[in-house]
């Protein structure tokens, strides 16, 4: 039985060509290309500001979320930096991530920081 492939890229630069080139490019590339079975992109910090205000990133992430790429976003950083409403608008789930990637980290999941 094969295990199904996850990856998780965590998103805290809010560098826009870094966050189209690399960021939206290989999360989007790696669930066209089956790379991967489950790709998320877990928004965090400053991040969160940039993808409520900025229309390039937002139909990157509109084009993600389309094709089953999970994007979700740090409720605390997006509540302290005021963007819950805009990123739930993309149809970003929002949530508490700190126990969540504490998970990941500890069991060892593929975990991509960006």
């Amino acid at each position: 039985m094969s295990e199904e492939k996850k990856l998780y890229i965590l998103w805290t630069n809010a560098d826009v060509i870094t966050s189209e080139k690399m960021v939206m490019m290989y999360g989007i590339n790696s669930k066209l290309q089956n790379w991967w079975d489950h790709v998320t992109i877990i928004i965090w910090g400053a991040t969160a500001k940039l993808a409520a205000e900025n229309e390039g990133i937002q139909e990157k992430i509109k084009q993600a979320i389309n094709i089953g790429v999970k994007v979700s976003a740090c409720k605390a950083c997006a509540d302290q930096l005021g963007v819950s409403q805009e990123l739930e608008d993309l149809g970003v789930e929002i949530k508490y991530w700190g126990e969540g990637l504490t998970g990941i980290l500890k069991d060892n999941e593929r975990l991509l920081t960006i």
